[in-house]
């Protein structure tokens, strides 16, 4: 049987793509991939080490909060955590997709994240606190998206999507200060 070069009307090499996909090491990054890797992979992890101290600060509030009154709230804060989680989540598995390593290192979280742990006593100033830590991620995040451009389409539309997500996160915050 007798192969033909497809038609190259789109402008897309086959040919090439083809013979370069059959250099498995680099899993689903492939030779177009214009950003730095490197440099991706420590934006993400240090993301990665935000969303974690996160989780952990939403925890303690949710857990600490006290009163009736605070049911609601409480609950926000538990669906926060929840929602960071998966951020969490999804920061670890592109870290991964691009060959990299998850830091998971907890001696080491706070160096590496955005945003601070603290344990306000009170409801108010947990709040607040959670506000000022949701617009550290939010600008970390610009930043990071930012600094990615085009050169990694699927990192962008990752952070895009998450930013997104504390946007409603400070949203919910100040609405609580209310």
């Amino acid at each position: 049987m007798h192969k033909t070069k497809k038609s190259n009307r789109s402008g897309i090499d086959t040919a090439a793509i083809r013979a370069a996909a059959r250099h498995c090491d680099d899993g689903a990054v492939t030779i177009g991939y214009q950003a730095d890797r490197k440099d991706v992979i420590e934006m993400l992890n240090a993301a990665l080490a935000t969303e974690l101290v996160c989780i952990l600060r939403y925890k303690r509030h949710y857990y600490t909060a006290t009163g009736l009154q605070n049911g609601s709230i409480k609950a926000e804060f538990l669906q926060h955590a929840l929602e960071e989680q998966a951020h969490a989540d999804l920061l670890a598995t592109r870290i991964v997709q691009l060959n990299g390593k998850p830091d998971l290192n907890p001696a080491t979280l706070l160096d590496r994240s955005h945003a601070e742990y603290d344990d306000p006593d009170t409801v108010q100033a947990m709040i607040k606190s959670n506000l000022i830590a949701e617009r550290i991620a939010i600008e970390a995040y610009r930043q990071m998206i930012e600094t990615i451009g085009h050169t990694d389409p699927t990192t962008r539309q990752m952070l895009i999507g998450i930013m997104a997500m504390e946007e409603e996160h400070a949203d919910d915050m100040r609405d609580l200060l209310a």
